[in-house]
């Protein structure tokens, strides 16, 4: 949404100094001016006295203006309107009946009636009163629009908060959905050890992720950090099918980018290149900064598009040799949050060579992070999944 080019602050933050300071400085300049003009007019300095009174009934006047003008400010146009003109007029004639009687009392000697004194001052006094209404009504008004603009921003940031959020949160319950499909896989099996190391290093990676709210942002460094605790708990279930390579630059270790974006692609090419391989497949996530941008690549060895059975080219509902039913969840998810993240800022491209395999290249803005960690932002040009996986940790520990 767009909005005015002025903000309302820092000079309007505090709304009643604002007014008195509006206030002294415009009556003040008013004043300087007429007096100028009589001093050029060759007027007695007696007559600077006048100027001062009618400065003071200006001011004064305008105040009651004010309070009367605050009170219709928010009715209908056609109320308002019509008691500001009624509201303008009557302190119009007040001030000038004050300011023709003072030059009455000033020129004793004159022929001029009190009426005539009225009339000649009527005009200046509607001027400097009807400009203040102006202004008045100009400055609030623009308040006005500026905090609707700011609130309707704010209610804006809030809807895209609570949509990250929810896309962020939806990833728990679609990683579970898989990971507690294994456990209960081996429990079966009568494979006690292998379901409860499963258990701790699912809790450990739980924790890691909870840690960061819904809808933050973090950096690469920290993102890789997670996808080792997510690859550690997968790699108990294929062992040496899944082979995990990092790519990192360094210069890209400290960029940032939605928590959480890249787990979905790396559980979608162990579901479609992986499992149904006997001889697995390799996943490499590639990271580099192209000038200001964060290219992002997730790429595997699988089978590709060449079975439309075993890869999806869409989010839906799949399901795969030997797997659980695909919710649909993570491709649907990502281009989702890349778009409440970045609008049209961004690139999700998926790639199928002919020779197989599948790659999605991810391009967003590059924001390095306010405070990056030294170590986080040191990572290895290449990083073999001997190396990448984490160890067995305790139940509870934090990774």
């Amino acid at each position: 949404m767009a909005v005015l080019p002025l903000r309302p602050t820092p000079f309007f933050a505090n709304k009643n100094r604002a007014f008195w300071q509006l206030q002294i400085a415009g009556w003040g300049g008013a004043m300087v001016l007429r007096a100028m003009t009589s001093v050029a007019n060759e007027k007695p300095l007696s007559f600077l006295l006048l100027v001062l009174i009618a400065s003071i009934t200006g001011f004064s006047i305008s105040l009651v203006l004010s309070v009367i003008y605050h009170q219709l400010i928010n009715r209908r146009p056609l109320v308002t309107w019509g008691l500001t003109g009624i509201a303008l007029a009557g302190a119009v004639s007040v001030s000038a009946f004050i300011n023709g009687w003072v030059i009455s009392l000033y020129q004793v000697n004159t022929e001029a009636s009190f009426a005539q004194l009225f009339l000649g001052v009527f005009y200046i006094d509607l001027t400097l009163l009807g400009a203040w209404s102006a202004l008045y009504y100009a400055i609030n008004f623009y308040l006005q629009i500026e905090e609707q603009a700011d609130r309707l921003l704010s209610l804006e940031a809030q809807a895209t908060s609570a949509q990250l959020a929810m896309l962020r949160y939806q990833l728990n319950p679609h990683f579970l959905f898989n990971t507690l499909n294994s456990i209960s896989t081996l429990v079966l099996l009568k494979q006690t050890e292998p379901a409860n190391a499963m258990l701790m290093r699912l809790s450990s990676f739980l924790r890691h992720t909870l840690v960061n709210e819904a809808g933050s942002k973090v950096t690469v460094a920290q993102e890789v950090e997670t996808l080792k605790l997510y690859l550690g708990i997968e790699h108990m279930r294929f062992e040496d099918r899944l082979r995990a390579e990092f790519r990192i630059a360094p210069e890209a270790g400290d960029a940032q980018l939605p928590s959480l974006l890249l787990q979905p692609l790396v559980e979608n090419a162990i579901k479609y290149a992986v499992s149904p391989q006997e001889e697995g497949a390799r996943i490499t996530i590639t990271a580099q900064l192209i000038g200001q941008r964060l290219r992002i690549t997730v790429s595997d060895t699988g089978p590709g598009l060449q079975n439309r059975d075993v890869r999806p080219t869409y989010p839906g509902v799949v399901t795969g040799a030997g797997e659980p039913v695909s919710t649909g969840v993570g491709l649907a998810n990502i281009r989702d949050r890349l778009a409440q993240a970045y609008g049209d800022d961004h690139r999700f491209e998926i790639r199928t060579p002919s020779e197989g395999g599948f790659t999605v290249v991810i391009e967003i803005p590059y924001e390095p992070a306010k405070a990056p960690h030294a170590e986080e932002a040191r990572l290895p040009a290449s990083l073999p999944a001997a190396t990448a996986l984490p160890e067995k940790r305790p139940l509870g520990t934090n990774a």
